[in-house]
């Protein structure tokens, strides 16, 4: 029985389940002159190329964002659920 490949590529995303090694690690997620993203070292699709300084511009937006959730950013009370809410309906027909 034939070996099934351990990189490649499936409708154009690429994968790769080769034992990442350290060099590999840290050459996957540094490599200047490369765009935003780059082939991920282990697992399928990209990653971010942190050579890149757009790549920089997503993780703080990304920890801003994270920072605002865990402090429990306010929202103006748009989804408080922990007040009780009173409904009023009438049932009442006129008539005529």
């Amino acid at each position: 029985m034939a070996e099934k490949p351990t990189s490649g590529e499936i409708l154009g995303v690429p994968y790769n389940f080769e034992r990442p090694s350290i060099g590999r690690m840290l050459s996957s997620y540094w490599q200047p002159g490369e765009g935003m993203l780059v082939e991920k070292p282990f697992g399928v699709g990209y990653t971010l190329n942190l050579a890149n300084w757009r790549s920089w511009i997503v993780v703080l937006i990304a920890g801003a964002l994270l920072w605002q959730e865990q402090s429990g950013g306010t929202d103006g009370g748009a989804d408080r659920t922990d007040e009780p809410v009173e409904v009023i309906v009438d049932d009442a027909e006129t008539d005529d």
